[in-house]
């Protein structure tokens, strides 16, 4: 079964949380919006720490590594894509431009049939969104991520709950 790791980088806006996310490249998500997007994630290679694969993968779909964090990133777990992909995450608090990424490519035949191999960025686009709406454009498998991280701030705001 295929691993993944990702890195969901959030920030405050307005007392807002907004989430860091990418578009799918290529051209069968080029009119794809709800459901077209994703945290920046990837492979975990065989003996790699997750989290360090988190931190790998963010730099390559990014083109740029994912920025410092002040405080130890949060543990948002392990869902499982309805393909059957399970997907670890961790949650930073930093800002990034989106205007600076520079995303790795795939090759993929396109047109269909047509023998004619093209390069394709693996995200075309990167934007950052408040909770909310971000879960309305994710993969349907990560929404709980986003749940969790949501989840995770509520309770170091809240003096009552012990981290």
């Amino acid at each position: 079964m295929k691993q993944s790791a990702g890195l969901v980088l959030y920030r405050f806006r307005d007392d807002v949380v907004e989430v860091l996310l990418g578009h799918m490249g290529g051209p069968l998500w080029a009119r794809k919006d709800a459901g077209g997007w994703t945290i920046p994630k990837g492979e975990v290679e065989p003996g790699e720490d997750g989290h360090a694969a988190a931190l790998r993968e963010f730099a390559e779909e990014l083109g740029v590594p994912a920025p410092a964090a002040e405080a130890p990133d949060l543990d948002l777990g392990t869902v499982r894509q309805r393909a059957g992909k399970l997907v670890a995450a961790w949650a930073r608090e930093a800002d990034l431009d989106v205007a600076a990424i520079s995303s790795n490519t795939f090759a993929l035949e396109w047109p269909p049939r047509s023998g004619r191999m093209q390069e394709f960025p693996e995200l075309d686009r990167a934007g950052w969104f408040p909770l909310a709406r971000a879960r309305g454009l994710v993969v349907a498998g990560q929404v709980p991520l986003l749940d969790r991280l949501e989840e995770r701030l509520a309770d170091a705001r809240d003096p009552a709950v012990e981290p």
